[in-house]
């Protein structure tokens, strides 16, 4: 039985590519303020909290399933295709898997946009489930922004 996997998830909505990125990028600030009931607090340790190598903390709120904290690193950013890559590497996530990267990536459709989000992870163990309730969490969070 295989140790890693990968999930998918396409979500649209009713607002512009440009509108969605700037707010995704701009989410250090946005998140905690808009999405208050799912984010304490997003603090940038290193770098901007925009830029590859930048590392950012993030305290979820009470109502979070499993993870309550963890650390993420930006590793790329593509601004003309509007792609993001993070990883998390600590914090709460990393008890059940070894290694999580996750995508966003957001694509025009006329006056709306699609947002593409998957990760990859390597679980700790055989026996920890895919983790399905992040992925149920980002789809919640696009819908909400």
């Amino acid at each position: 039985m295989a140790c890693s996997g990968q999930l998918h998830v396409e979500v649209e909505l009713k607002s512009l590519a440009e509108k969605v990125w700037e707010t995704i990028r701009d989410s250090t600030k946005i998140f905690p303020q808009a999405l208050s009931h799912d984010y304490k607090s997003i603090e940038v340790l290193e770098g901007d909290g925009k830029a590859p190598g930048s590392i950012r903390l993030i305290n979820y709120a009470e109502g979070s399933p499993i993870v309550k904290v963890s650390k993420e690193r930006i590793e790329s950013v593509d601004e003309a295709e509007k792609m993001y890559v993070y990883s998390i590497f600590d914090g709460d996530l990393m008890k059940y898997y070894k290694t999580f990267i996750a995508k966003i990536n957001v694509i025009p459709k006329g006056e709306s946009s699609l947002v593409k989000w998957s990760c990859e992870f390597e679980k700790a163990s055989e026996e920890i489930p895919d983790p399905s309730v992040i992925k149920e969490f980002a789809v919640k969070n696009f819908v909400e922004i």
